[in-house]
């Protein structure tokens, strides 16, 4: 394998007094390379970018430049939506605003997350360019760069939030992810579970991007049938390139294991990821 370079805690944006930072994982060898975004997990709430510690090294010795970012996270009686789409768009934004300083190339971008970083990365992957979102960020450095990408890798991702408010009011019912992200109750107001599902935004004029969709068959968190298959099978019938994952046994919350482990669900995803992203980015 190639040797990397690491650079950790990279601010590429500063949102309502929050100071956003990201981990660069690029090869040695100079040269503009195709990019990941990741974006972590950890129900909107919990600061999770080191998930990406395996991952970021393991694609940058295959010719990858990754950028683990953060965003503002969910709290007690606060919101997050849209605040932490915007982050993420920033993120996409710096990396393809600096593309020649990070040895990236602005042409071929792609987002990937797990659990709430899959909601996310799809969200910003189908609608970062939406009228919901554009506006965002035009106080940043580049916030008139696009955030269009070419690829989306979502593993055990959300991407209906009301069926993910329904389920959690079986399997969470005094800690309602969704809700505090959100802010509202779908009782009171379904739509802002609408606006802020990436399901919501897949179009037949809008299928230019490749879509890598990732699950475990035992994750009893955020339900397969109703999330990963509904989604992928409406990417399809938008005439998206999409591709499944099932991964046999898996639970939720994976996306961090090492990948050189024996029988590792990430060892397993590896060589599928690096397949896909060699045709579609």
């Amino acid at each position: 394998m190639s040797e990397v370079i690491t650079r950790r805690d990279v601010e590429f944006a500063n949102h309502g007094g929050v100071s956003l930072l990201g981990d660069l994982y690029r090869p040695a060898r100079p040269g503009q390379y195709p990019t990941m975004i990741a974006i972590h997990g950890g129900g909107w709430q919990l600061p999770n970018r080191h998930i990406y510690n395996h991952w970021g090294p393991w694609l940058a010795s295959r010719g990858y430049t990754v950028f683990s970012c953060t965003y503002r996270l969910s709290k007690p009686g606060t919101k997050t939506f849209p605040e932490a789409v915007q982050d993420v768009r920033a993120a996409v934004q710096y990396v393809r605003g600096n593309a020649a300083e990070l040895g990236v190339d602005p042409e071929r971008i792609g987002l990937m997350g797990d659990s709430a970083g899959g909601h996310l990365a799809a969200l910003v992957g189908l609608a970062g360019e939406h009228p919901n979102f554009k506006d965002g960020n035009q106080g940043d450095r580049h916030g008139a760069v696009s955030t269009q990408v070419k690829a989306v890798v979502g593993a055990y991702g959300v991407y209906d939030l009301l069926q993910q408010w329904r389920q959690d009011l079986v399997r969470r019912a005094r800690d309602s992810i969704v809700e505090k992200l959100l802010g509202v109750s779908a009782i009171d107001d379904k739509r802002p579970y609408f606006d802020a599902s990436p399901y919501s935004y897949i179009t037949a004029r809008n299928n230019a991007t490749a879509f890598l969709v990732v699950w475990g068959n035992e994750d009893d968190i955020v339900d397969c049938k109703s999330q990963s298959e509904a989604f992928l099978e409406a990417l399809k019938q938008a005439n998206h390139f999409a591709r499944p994952v099932c991964v046999a046994g898996a639970p939720h919350f994976w996306m961090g294991d090492p990948i050189d482990e024996p029988e590792s669900h990430t060892g397993f995803l590896a060589p599928r990821l690096l397949r896909f992203l060699q045709a579609k980015l």
